[in-house]
């Protein structure tokens, strides 16, 4: 239901039609549609982390993390209703965290995985691809920053312009964030090719 009409058409009578249920149920097991949103969140999450799960590390360590960034481009894409709702973009203001959380105040899921965006990040410190004084959080999050800008003006179609924003955005982003931590450009878009078989 989320994918085909988006949140705002997801409410407890329709969710319990939808499972054969009664709508009680829906209250019962879960609490009511905050629950409800949060469980969908969780499993976005769930299937981010499945994903990220499934990239091998290899010894490249910036083509691992860019390969983070093409899995959560595709997850975004086949489910632009799911991505709003994971990062809080919904345009229903109730679904929204009343106040901002702090990493440790997040789900699990949530949890399980920005750590392994932390892990490949860390990777990239033992690796020797960026100086040995950088903290892996602040890589992850500016990594995490930069893709989630770029993937949501994608999906609201400021790249429709582009014959590869990939290319011509994505990377060009990701290989800056690398550089100011100690890469050189050249190492960091080779990698970066790499990943996209160029």
């Amino acid at each position: 239901m989320l994918a085909t009409d988006g949140p705002s058409e997801i409410k407890a009578r329709s969710v319990a039609e939808a499972a054969q249920v009664s709508t009680s149920a829906v209250y019962y097991h879960l609490g009511g549609l905050p629950e409800l949103f949060q469980a969908v969140i969780d499993k976005g999450f769930a299937e981010l982390d499945r994903a990220f799960n499934s990239i091998s590390p290899s010894g490249d360590p910036v083509a691992d993390l860019f390969e983070m960034a093409l899995t959560t481009r595709r997850l975004a894409q086949a489910n632009p209703h799911l991505y709003d709702l994971m990062f809080g973009l919904s345009t229903r203001g109730s679904y929204r965290p009343s106040q901002p959380r702090r990493n440790r105040d997040r789900s699990a899921a949530f949890q399980a995985a920005y750590t392994q965006l932390v892990q490949a990040s860390a990777r990239l410190i033992t690796g020797g691809r960026v100086r040995a004084d950088e903290a892996p959080e602040l890589i992850a999050d500016q990594l995490w920053s930069c893709v989630h800008g770029f993937v949501t003006l994608e999906l609201a179609g400021h790249f429709a312009h582009l014959p590869d924003p990939v290319r011509d955005r994505l990377q060009p982003l990701t290989v800056c964030v690398f550089v100011a931590h100690g890469d050189t450009e050249e190492h960091a878009n080779a990698s970066h090719d790499s990943v996209r078989g160029l």
